[in-house]
């Protein structure tokens, strides 16, 4: 990309590959928001580490977008900024408009208890408006210097704190070009924050996890789920499950069936084999996979299973021991207790 925008006859060649990048690392966004309780948003579970991670997902969110907005409107288009045009301050229920660079400790967590569908309405509305700036720009433009005046202007609007810790992102932003800025904020700035957020729903999800039944309540093991970071599980808040996300609640219809009838999971129902709930939908790519699963606990119990599963991914990362397993329920069923014997019996893995 930065090669590209080198170039005056490759730059809007470079504009759309910075454009489909962002649309990316936003979709990682949206999966967090879509993804985590409200609670997980104002936790700081690296408080005392040196790095972006020590924050928290909606300071995150707050930051990368404030300064975008700062950065996009006041300075390059000298135009309202999307905060101030949308209304967004007291919609989102911030008590400030700066870029939070200024916030500490206990602050950054106290200012974080904001509605965070609001705080995301506005991020996607400022990805949008800036998006549209940038297919707006000539060559020429990228090249444009900044001035005292532009200087002004952004400590005028009061956007940016005078605490030390904030104050020099104007001299900062204002000794760049265009294209600089392009650079930074528009694409390494998220590149920093997101991973930060990665970093954080991951260290909350293990967690929620600890302690928690491994084993779903379909039958699937969460252990070697290849979700294991991102989800906390469907026993808990963070439940990321990629089947239950698809649902508007957020619930897989397997566990809030089994929540509804008292149940451990799916292998304690008399109506496993011939279940088509949520999972188990038939054309459902996972469903004999999860079925054998069940059917498995049911004859072995959960810690057999883990115990296969160990045994399995020595050969098969996930994606494919599903896919064997899925072939059929009753023969996924089969090559389950082939390992299993094998394993009880000190064998080497079946053939």
């Amino acid at each position: 990309m930065q090669t590209l925008l080198g170039r005056e006859s490759t730059y809007k060649e470079g504009i759309d590959l910075l454009i489909a990048f962002r649309k990316e690392m936003f979709g990682q966004i949206t999966q967090i928001v879509n993804g985590y309780p409200e609670e997980a948003f104002w936790q700081m579970p690296y408080a005392n580490a040196d790095g972006y991670h020590s924050k928290t997902l909606a300071y995150s969110i707050w930051h990368i977008f404030r300064i975008e907005d700062i950065v996009a409107h006041t300075l390059i288009a000298n135009d309202e900024q999307v905060f101030f045009r949308g209304g967004y301050q007291a919609r989102i229920g911030s008590p400030i408009s700066t870029t939070g660079n200024e916030l500490q400790g206990e602050e950054i967590a106290s200012f974080s208890k904001m509605d965070i569908l609001a705080l995301y309405d506005y991020a996607k509305a400022v990805m949008f408006s800036v998006d549209e700036l940038l297919q707006g720009l000539d060559y020429a433009g990228m090249k444009r210097k900044f001035t005292e005046a532009d200087k002004e202007r952004i400590a005028a609007s009061g956007c940016v704190s005078t605490d030390g810790r904030a104050a020099w992102l104007i001299d900062y932003w204002c000794g760049k070009d265009v294209r600089g800025l392009i650079k930074m904020p528009f694409s390494r700035h998220w590149i920093m924050h997101v991973e930060a957020m990665r970093r954080i729903k991951n260290k909350l999800c293990r967690d929620a996890r600890r302690g928690v039944d491994p084993v779903a309540y379909c039958g699937l093991s969460c252990n070697h789920c290849f979700l294991t970071e991102w989800c906390g599980s469907c026993r808990t808040k963070y439940n990321t499950c990629s089947y239950a996300t698809i649902f508007e609640d957020r619930r897989c219809p397997n566990a809030a069936c089994c929540q509804e009838k008292g149940l451990d999971g799916c292998y304690e129902c008399p109506e496993l084999e011939s279940c088509t709930k949520g999972f188990y939908e038939p054309g459902n790519d996972g469903a004999n996979a999860a079925r054998a699963q069940a059917m498995f606990i049911r004859k072995y119990g959960k810690n057999a299973l883990l115990k296969v599963h160990d045994r399995l991914h020595e050969r098969y990362d996930f994606a494919k021991s599903q896919e064997i397993l899925g072939q059929d329920a009753y023969k996924g069923l089969k090559m389950l207790e082939d390992e299993y014997m094998a394993l009880r019996d000190g064998k080497a893995n079946p053939s």
